[in-house]
């Protein structure tokens, strides 16, 4: 378990973090700024929670603690095919259990037939504000990925969870009576 006594260490005063193998690395680097990205998400899925209640609820705290450990992989770089060390790693179990979700709530939506605008419920627009968070956060994976290796799983757990974001906005929506917003083309010119 973790415990934290202080807050402040002043050790990244100089522009360095520690990662979870002790090595220090400039905040400004790929794996910082991708764990950062996951923490945003996980900011914007806390507030998208605000405007839940019941099922959607459990599901966006059970995302929560799914991306503190999504932050633990990254910050632990991976080890050597040799090495003993235990370290914590997103799973197949926790991807298939997003694609669970994803096929759940989607069964209960009527097919799409044209884009889908981010709104219409406040519920609905802080899950599709999570989803462009988490895209972003997915983008920096890929980034990372290209130059060091990663837990393939990080990059597919990311990838699930901005379309399960999509499908419970959209569910949100429907749900409250809104409906889907829909994009009209060429509408104002």
């Amino acid at each position: 378990m973790v415990q934290l006594t202080r807050i402040y260490t002043k050790s990244g005063d100089k522009g360095k973090t520690g990662l979870g193998n002790d090595e220090r690395v400039y905040k400004n680097s790929a794996r910082i700024e991708a764990i950062g990205e996951v923490d945003e998400t996980n900011a914007a899925v806390g507030w998208a929670l605000e405007f839940c209640a019941g099922n959607l609820k459990n599901l966006l705290l059970r995302i929560q603690n799914d991306l503190f450990d999504v932050g633990a992989d990254l910050c632990v770089p991976e080890p050597a095919e040799t090495s003993t060390t235990h370290r914590l790693t997103v799973t197949s179990a926790q991807v298939d259990y997003l694609e669970h979700q994803i096929d759940e709530l989607n069964a209960r939506l009527s097919p799409l037939t044209s884009f889908v605008l981010p709104g219409g419920s406040k519920a609905s627009a802080a899950l599709h504000l999570a989803r462009t968070v988490s895209r972003r956060a997915e983008r920096g994976i890929v980034t990372l990925s290209l130059a060091e290796k990663l837990n393939p799983e990080i990059m597919r757990y990311l990838n699930r969870l901005s379309d399960l974001l999509f499908v419970m906005a959209r569910f949100v929506n429907t749900e409250e009576g809104q409906g889907d917003v829909l994009w009209v083309p060429g509408a104002n010119r």
